[in-house]
């Protein structure tokens, strides 16, 4: 019997595609393991990294770091993104090893009961978010060499974050990243590992790989360019999803189908239902765009995609309740892509795979 709903996770790929990145950049892989993996399931994509050579995980938040810590991962961990007075005891005392981006974490840090705090100063190198910025860039990194000459940090990493706007832009983040890892050494901070590029410098800009590459995307099998698949770079998708067909309705011309009667039958048909909507993450900005696989045939989304659901309209293929539809996985198999419905859904394939909701089991396969 064809699950109801389930996205399976090929945690093969997931080893295959960090063992790629550690052979095409021959440094460290930090395999980004945030919003539960992008929604593929943090504890089981860590192992499996781990397992294929990844030697440090990333993560957004303390929180994502101290759940992978409490589900018996012992591997470095990282965590950069934190809410305003954030403590930092808990992180140090599970050996977390913190991202900093202002003079406020910085002191923070320092205050642990336990020290020396771990840390990865995070600067802006032009992409405007977090990082500490250029006006307090000097103090900071003073106040940081003090700190580490009395024992109260450790200052483990110094990273960036590349925009991907063009190879030129990047190139110029990265001799902005080299020339305030100078200024660092001009202050006498020394990092062991230097980090600027996640999945696509890591591919497209050879000189940005450094010490070490923050690998997301890249780790599930999924390409972050427009022009090149999963394929072309080498790399397995990782997530599949796949549902049952719940229900098949015979039509005649002109029946309306789902909300807003978006579609309308051109002729007699018949229709599947599929148990999956925007609650399970499947975008309706889809709706009427997004393509499945049903006993080997591509179809379309008819209509509007609802809540729990939407409808497609398989014309005269023979389809039965229980039958198994392929949402996305890997295309060489003859399947959809995410980068598919991230098409579709005038999105991105990054948020296709992460929105799957938590209604949606999954399944870790080998």
């Amino acid at each position: 019997m064809n699950p109801f709903r389930e996205a399976t996770i090929s945690l093969d790929a997931i080893a295959d595609n960090v063992r790629h990145f550690r052979a095409l950049t021959g440094v460290q892989v930090i395999a980004v393991v945030k919003a539960g993996a992008y929604g593929h399931g943090a504890p089981a994509v860590a192992t499996a990294a781990l397992a294929g050579g990844a030697t440090r995980l990333g993560t957004a938040t303390l929180d994502e770091s101290l759940a992978l810590r409490r589900a018996g991962i012992t591997a470095p961990l990282m965590a950069w993104l934190h809410e305003p007075g954030q403590r930092f005891d808990d992180a140090v005392e599970a050996g977390i090893e913190i991202g900093i981006s202002s003079m406020e974490q910085l002191i923070a840090a320092s205050e642990v009961a336990t020290p020396p705090a771990s840390i990865h100063l995070k600067v802006d190198t032009g992409l405007s978010r977090n990082g500490i910025a250029t006006h307090e860039l000097d103090r900071v990194l003073a106040e940081a060499a003090r700190l580490e000459r009395i024992g109260r940090i450790r200052v483990v990493g110094i990273f960036s974050h590349l925009s991907g706007a063009s190879l030129d832009d990047d190139r110029e983040q990265l001799a902005r990243y080299l020339a305030i890892i100078e200024q660092a050494a001009s202050f006498g901070i020394h990092p062991e590992i230097r980090h600027l590029a996640a999945t696509a410098g890591a591919i497209d800009l050879p000189e940005a790989r450094l010490d070490a590459v923050r690998v997301g995307i890249g780790i599930y099998g999924l390409s972050p360019f427009a022009d090149r698949s999963s394929a072309d770079l080498r790399l397995r998708p990782a997530m599949t999803l796949r549902a049952a067909v719940a229900a098949v309705r015979h039509v005649s011309a002109g029946a309306g189908v789902s909300y807003d009667y978006l579609y309308r039958c051109a002729s007699d048909t018949t229709l599947a239902l599929v148990p999956l909507g925007y609650a399970d993450g499947v975008p309706r900005q889809a709706s009427g765009t997004g393509p499945v696989l049903i006993g080997g045939r591509r179809h379309t989304v008819a209509g509007r995609i609802a809540m729990d659901q939407f409808v497609v309209d398989v014309g005269d293929q023979p389809v039965e309740v229980g039958d198994e539809v392929i949402l996305f996985g890997d295309p060489t198999l003859g399947q959809p892509a995410a980068t598919d419905w991230a098409d579709a859904a005038g999105t991105i394939n990054y948020e296709i795979v992460t929105r799957i909701g938590p209604r949606v089991p999954r399944r870790t396969v080998s």
